[in-house]
């Protein structure tokens, strides 16, 4: 990128939405307009890329009920819908029959009636950025307003928010406070672009029963601010840049507000760009250009969004990996049980956390890894083993992970996941010693081997002796020499009697003149 010098008072000019110039004289990279071209001069910062590791924390008033994601729109489900269809399936939706259970029909209460019962009153955000920090993460994200459509920090556009009601404290700015304080770069999410589809949910009423006709809570005009107007039948389903003209500003005006008060390093959009050709590029140059602002001309900004980069940000796949290095950094999202909190669920093992943090280390890319916490703020007891877990293979082998960079290839073994969004995922992969991915830094290879071998050395099929002489091989978390030698099979490694940790081993190569044979 090309570096000029600007006066203040032509920096300001320059600057959307500014509130000040940075000092005279400072160095500052071309600013940025709402175009294509101008966007395109995007680079991802260093941080981001060495940071590998993020950890998420999706909570709100929907996690009241404990029982998971989509809850103010499944709520209003009488009949369920196949979510790749759109097929109506002739039964309530689990939330629906919960939230009638527990909490009255939705005519009468509804979402609205959930959110004062969200108080995190034992949310102790020091105490979770310590365990996060600990388990290894060097960025950590919250949500500002999930498609609920509440904000989750002190909103100047939004009476529904976390100051209002609720917890009535700025949830945002101490979660800010104590990223900063643990050393821990910030993020924010946003998901507001499907909220008027989400909301449409709220618009109807029973097709049947003892309340059949009568409207539920989502068609009374008085929370219009909350369930939206004009959203009874939506032509299109989730996301879209069809919406009202009044929605699309409604949400540059509320993202810009966050980014102007709390200036994320990291905002995520759950969703392609929004309303590009009117919003969505201006909020982005805005976004970039107050960063340029606040750290003298360096761009240390990072926004995510479900859309293919092409230099204009750092793409995001929700639960999914790619299928080989890509060349541009990008991250994926997924969790460690669901989104919202649920009783019950089945979360991922440190096992699997851990291998799917080195497939996706080794393509060039970030896991970003949600925690949902309780409505009164705590993780549950496995969650926080699962952390503590993390944290002890972090302790030995983090060197093979943080501010490394891709190698030639990105793995060997039988195991391939799959790519794309909502694909590849790492839950049920049978991952052995033959599946090694690898990674490097500082002139070495790390070979992370997602398994030990039951008997037998291990044996790195891309460094058979016609790849050219290794120069030294040691096992991190060992102190001891390894015994090694390459063959035509590959680099083979005679290993410890005891392992050196769990869940995964990294060799650490030196390479010499070595270059991988496929």
């Amino acid at each position: 990128m090309h570096r000029f010098t600007l006066t203040p008072l032509l920096l300001s000019a320059f600057l959307v939405g500014a509130r000040a110039a940075p000092p005279a004289g400072s160095v500052v990279t071309a600013l940025f307009e709402a175009t294509d071209a101008s966007l395109q001069r995007y680079q991802c910062p260093e941080w981001f890329r060495d940071a590998k590791f993020g950890i998420w924390a999706v909570w709100g008033p929907q996690s009241v009920p404990m029982q998971g994601d989509w809850y103010a729109h499944n709520l209003y489900l009488e009949t369920q819908q196949d979510r790749t269809t759109r097929a109506a399936i002739a039964k309530a939706h689990p939330q629906n029959v919960y939230h009638n259970a527990h909490y009255g029909h939705p005519s009468q209460s509804g979402f609205k009636d959930i959110i004062p019962l969200w108080k995190a009153e034992h949310w102790d955000p020091d105490r979770l950025m310590a365990l996060y920090q600990r388990a290894g993460a060097k960025y950590f994200c919250m949500i500002a307003m999930h498609h609920d459509n509440f904000d989750c920090w002190d909103s100047f556009y939004q009476r529904w928010n976390v100051v209002n009601m609720g917890p009535k404290r700025d949830i945002a700015g101490e979660w800010q406070q104590a990223a900063r304080k643990y050393g821990l770069r910030f993020g924010m999410t946003e998901h507001l672009a499907a909220s008027w589809w989400f909301y449409s949910s709220a618009k109807g009423s029973d097709s049947r029963g003892p309340m059949k006709g009568v409207p539920y809570d989502g068609a009374d005009p008085r929370y219009e601010d909350l369930y939206w107007r004009g959203n009874e039948s939506p032509n299109f389903h989730y996301y879209s840049s069809t919406v009202p003209a009044f929605v699309q500003e409604t949400w540059f005006n509320r993202v810009k507000d966050l980014i102007d008060r709390y200036h994320p390093d990291l905002l995520y959009s759950d969703s392609p760009l929004p309303y590009a050709d009117e919003y969505g590029r201006r909020l982005l140059a805005h976004y970039y250009n107050d960063n340029l602002r606040r750290h003298e001309g360096r761009l240390e900004a990072v926004y995510n969004c479900k859309q293919d980069a092409e230099h204009r940000w750092v793409r995001d796949l929700e639960r999914g990996v790619m299928e080989g290095i890509n060349p541009e950094p990008w991250q994926t999202d997924t969790c460690v049980g669901g989104w919202y909190y649920k009783t019950g669920y089945k979360y991922k093992t440190a096992a699997q956390i851990v291998h799917m943090l080195a497939d996706v280390v080794s393509k060039n890319g970030n896991l970003l890894l949600n925690f949902p916490p309780r409505p009164d703020g705590t993780l549950d007891e496995q969650e926080e083993k699962i952390l503590a877990d993390l944290g002890d293979w972090m302790a030995t082998n983090g060197e093979a992970i943080f501010g490394t960079r891709p190698w030639n290839i990105f793995g060997e073994g039988p195991i391939k996941p799959g790519k794309g969004r909502f694909g590849g995922l790492h839950d049920t992969a049978d991952y052995t010693s033959a599946d090694i991915r690898f990674t490097t830094k500082a002139g070495a290879l790390y070979a992370i081997a997602l398994g030990w071998p039951q008997e037998g050395p291990l044996t790195v099929r891309s460094l058979p002796a016609s790849a050219g002489k290794v120069a030294g091989v040691s096992l991190l978390g060992h102190a001891g020499q390894l015994n090694w030698r390459q063959t035509s099979d590959g680099l083979v490694v005679e290993l410890p009697a005891q392992k050196p940790c769990a869940l995964a081993y990294a060799y650490k190569i030196m390479l010499g003149d070595s270059k991988p044979v496929p």
